[in-house]
Order: C-alpha cells, then structure tokens, then sequence
C-alpha cells in the first residue's frame, strides 16, 4: 500500500465519530470491553463490534481475552500520539482548553499529561534532569542519577523497543510533556507510589496529597 493511501485509510477510521470515541476512551492505556466502548461511543454493541474489527484490520488496536470476555486497547504509544496530535490540531483557534480534571493531570496513553504532567516535564528540564531537542529529550547524569533515586530503571527503558525519551507535544497545554519508555516508567512509579489515582471511566487522574508533595519538592512545580 503506497503511503498515501494508507495514511488516507488511517485517517478514514480516526475521522469516523464513532470510531473516534472508542480510540479516544483507550487512550487511557487500559483494556476495554466492547460493550464499554459501545456505551462510551453511543451506539449499540453490534455496531461497536464492526467498528472494532475495522480498527483492527488496521492495526490501530489489538485484542486480548479476560475470561469470556474480548478486551480492547491501542497497539501502541504511536497511536496515542497520532491521537493526542489530532486534538491539538483539532482544537479551534481562540478556543479555551477543557477544564476540570482532565486539564489537570490525566494519562496520554502510559504517560503522564495535562498541567501536572508538563510541569513535571517541565520541572525535569529546569532542573537539568532533561535536555529538549526537537523531537526527543536527553537523559543528563544528573537526570539519571535522579530517576535512579526514584526507583526507575532507565536503562532498562532505554533498551525498549520504542522511543526513549520522545517529546509529547500536550492537547490542552499545547507544551511539550516526557512520553516513550522513560515517560512511561514515570507515570508507573508515580502510580505505584499512590501520588496519582485513576478517575474511573476517564482518563483524568487525581492528584493525592503524597502526589502534590513529589511533585512540588522533586520537581520544583509550585501547585
């Protein structure tokens, strides 16, 4: 298939509305049921079912089975971006960015993103953890004996078979955030480290008490 054409037929499946809410629902990272995604797109679940197959014969998606149960999430952080991109872009001039929680701190795929996560990004250039070149950060000593410090095995994430350290350009803060394997391994730490919890049924994330202490005092990101 020329490149045309299957950036046309990529394009064609994201630019369904349909199509278009379920991938935007697993942005999140997470696995989703079929009937979840039908009520997330407000369709039936016969039609969600087509859809779904038509995202997969495209590779825009995988499946997995949960019990009896066919759960869906993206192939990769390259969708998510292609995603995060088109929101970006999407977005009229002039227009304010959504507020609340999902402007706060949400995922982008596995990584961190909204206000909290390019202040964290942010912080970590600042700081000289990060080095921003134009499409990818670089990892200074300093920053890897930082992420060390957190528990955060870097250059196993460097051995990853996806980008490092690649820059995210945010949807709502229209600035960069730290995505790829060590933007990953940062928002698994912080998660394990109860600083961030899930908000059900969205891709928004709370910010506990513990949360807004790292992230202040590690980051230097005044809350």
């Amino acid at each position: 298939m020329r490149d045309a054409d299957a950036v046309a037929a990529v394009a064609g499946a994201m630019g369904q509305p349909s199509r278009a809410a379920m991938l935007l629902a697993m942005g999140d990272g997470q696995a989703h049921s079929a009937s979840s995604l039908a009520v997330t797109a407000g369709i039936l679940p016969p039609a969600a079912s087509e859809h779904l197959q038509q995202l997969l014969r495209l590779g825009l998606v995988t499946v997995e089975a949960a019990g009896r149960e066919r759960r869906f999430r993206l192939t990769g952080a390259e969708v998510a971006t292609a995603l995060e991109a088109l929101l970006v872009v999407a977005r009229e001039p002039g227009r304010s960015p959504p507020r609340g929680a999902i402007r706060h701190a949400r995922t982008c795929y596995d990584h961190l993103a909204g206000k909290v996560g390019v202040a964290m990004t942010e912080g970590c250039v600042a700081r000289g953890y990060l080095h921003r070149g134009d499409d990818a950060f670089e990892l200074t000593p300093r920053g890897a004996a930082f992420f060390t410090s957190l528990g955060i095995d870097h250059e196993g994430a460097r051995r990853r078979r996806r980008g490092f350290a690649r820059v995210c350009i945010d949807w709502t803060e229209r600035r960069p955030h730290l995505a790829g394997a060590l933007g990953a391994a940062l928002a698994s730490t912080a998660m394990e480290r109860g600083w961030f919890e899930r908000l059900p049924g969205t891709r928004a994330l709370f910010v506990t008490p513990e949360g807004e202490r790292a992230v202040r005092e590690l980051f230097a990101v005044a809350e």
